[in-house]
């Protein structure tokens, strides 16, 4: 297995298992964000840049998703505790 391959391997091993653990916290779901990231480098370096595009694309829409997770949990523990945060 060439290190190539060995990288490749482990970006699609580690968006496998953030995947799989999205639903326990944002942060598998930023995890997944890198792990996408690394799978376009990965692919874009074998030569198939269209598979690197879409790869990055789903690397945004994981980090979008993080991003909109991590503010309804925010407003949500506000609620909870009975605090208002004021953002500029």
């Amino acid at each position: 297995m060439t290190l190539l391959s060995a990288f490749g391997l482990f970006a699609a091993a580690a968006m496998l298992v953030a995947y799989a653990l999205e639903d326990k916290s944002p942060w598998f779901t930023l995890a997944l964000a890198a792990a996408c990231a690394l799978g376009a480098v990965y692919v874009f370096l074998q030569g198939a840049w269209p598979f690197a595009v879409l790869e990055a694309i789903w690397c945004v829409i994981a980090f979008v998703k993080w991003r909109d997770r991590k503010k309804r949990l925010s407003a949500e523990t506000a609620v909870d505790t009975g605090t208002t945060r004021q953002e500029n």
